[in-house]
């Protein structure tokens, strides 16, 4: 579990609030839930200060205050640059999907409204903080990986092998997050990167890339950890409002997975941000069409709106494989690259054995092996 790779409790912990009452209650139920590292304040500019100075991990921040306002706060946090920035939480008493929209613009990763059930709350905090904190662990496992290159002999490979394996857990686990809040087992990212793959080899990508791909398709939902629940767990259709906010995970998911020297991440992000772009022009966030998307991007498409299809959602029914492939048939040259769709159809067997392998019916227990 999460749980087990990262201590949440240990996560440092700013509270922003111009009314005192506020602070002092919120610092005193996170650390009576057992937070050890929490400090609370009713002035923006201290805030600001203490996320320049310490290494903040979550800043709970209050929208209407008389002196500087939470979006006003989050503009300047940006402008500081910090690397790595803090999560930012928004407690708030507005609700219409206009201003959720525009706090996840202006920087918020999630948001909280008043008054707050303390349950939700700490839920809330729990998820960002392991979001963080993963992330956090990445890089300092990617620096970690180089010293250990340049530094260690031959004698010391068997180690560097085994912070690989570590590493490789910590992404199919942050893939597998993203998927637990979109109602999905986690399966659907092992059929979606195992059929990734196996398109990959069969238009001939090499075999280092197919190893990357493998890894780092499980991460391509990483950003609807951004996503408010109430947006992405909507059994009806979504407004054009709560559409706009849902399409931002691409966004979402490249920023948190860019800025690192690793192929592996450089190529999530890249699925991240492109896999629902169309080969007609009409997808998102950038318009991209036919070869402009990236490559890597492409195959995701195919794989993840196959398995999607075949998957009980809130807003729809499983379909059978047979619809399902008729779909991507008919998509062909719309919403998919037609080279992409034909090698799907040429390995249909194998794609359709994968899905039964790791059917959501029989817990899976899958074993990645990686050359990278």
């Amino acid at each position: 579990m999460l749980a087990d790779v990262v201590q949440v409790e240990s996560g440092k912990v700013v509270i922003l609030d111009d009314e005192l009452v506020n602070v002092t209650t919120l610092k005193m139920l996170l650390e009576d839930a057992g937070f050890s590292d929490v400090v609370a304040t009713t002035f923006p500019g201290e805030a600001l200060a203490l996320c320049r100075s310490a290494a903040v991990d979550l800043l709970i921040l209050d929208v209407n205050m008389p002196q500087m306002d939470g979006f006003e706060v989050m503009r300047q946090l940006g402008e500081m640059r910090l690397s790595p920035p803090p999560v930012v939480l928004m407690l708030t008493a507005q609700s219409s999907v206009e201003f959720r929209r525009k706090a996840l613009v202006g920087g918020a990763r999630d948001y909280v409204t008043k008054p707050f059930d303390t349950v939700e709350l700490f839920a809330r905090v729990r998820n960002l903080l392991e979001m963080k904190l993963l992330q956090d662990r990445m890089r300092n496992q990617q620096h970690i990986l180089e010293e250990v290159v340049k530094k260690r002999t031959q004698a010391l490979l068997e180690t560097q092998e085994s912070l690989l394996r570590s590493r490789l857990e910590i992404v199919h686990r942050l893939g597998r997050a993203a998927e637990y809040r979109d109602n999905e087992t986690g399966n659907h990212i092992i059929r979606m990167s195992r059929t990734c793959d196996l398109l990959a080899r069969s238009i001939g990508m090499p075999e280092h890339e197919c190893d990357l791909l493998l890894h780092a398709s499980p991460m391509h939902d990483i950003g609807k950890i951004g996503i408010p629940d109430s947006i992405l767990l909507k059994p009806g259709k979504l407004t054009a409002d709560e559409w706009g906010i849902m399409k931002s995970h691409t966004r979402i998911g490249a920023d948190i997975l860019e800025g690192t020297d690793s192929e592996l991440l450089k190529m999530a992000a890249t699925i991240a941000l492109y896999h629902h772009e169309r080969w007609d022009g009409s997808g998102y966030p950038e318009g991209l069409k036919e070869t402009e998307i990236p490559l890597p991007g492409r195959i995701c498409a195919a794989a993840d709106v196959f398995d999607a299809l075949l998957s009980e959602r809130p807003y729809k029914k499983a379909w059978s494989i047979p619809e399902a492939l008729q779909y991507l048939k008919a998509e062909s040259g719309r919403h998919f690259d037609p080279e992409i769709v034909r090698h799907f159809l040429l390995n249909q067997k194998e794609i359709v054995r994968v899905y039964h392998a790791y059917s959501d019916v029989v817990e899976a227990a899958p074993h990645f092996q990686s050359n990278l």
